[in-house]
């Protein structure tokens, strides 16, 4: 499934980078920004990265699971970066009018 109309990103590179990102530092605390460097790729209309976070988020936390890390590691820290993505990125919607159609 193809998330980044703009780099023509599919969703399976990102869960690859997301996991060779993983396999570095199994805690480290991964955003889209460092996924599209780590594909020497940048975000330009950043329409996508609410999914990448989703991604992220799934990606993350099947990850753990895989490694045996129990529920007390993996919740609160998933928690928290579900906490981060309220705050700073979902309410605004990109500052796009909830009438925006891209097609």
């Amino acid at each position: 499934m193809l998330v980044c109309h703009c780099n023509l990103i599919t969703q399976k590179e990102i869960e690859q980078v997301i996991v060779g990102l993983l396999d570095n530092d199994p805690w480290q605390l991964i955003v889209p920004a460092k996924v599209y460097h780590t594909l020497k790729k940048r975000g330009r209309c950043c329409g996508c990265f609410p999914n990448v976070v989703e991604t992220i988020i799934r990606v993350t936390e099947e990850y753990h699971r895989r490694l045996g890390a129990g529920e007390t590691e993996i919740v609160p820290f998933l928690d928290r970066v579900r906490g981060l993505r309220g705050q700073y990125g979902s309410s605004s919607h990109e500052g796009r009018k909830t009438d925006h159609r891209a097609a």
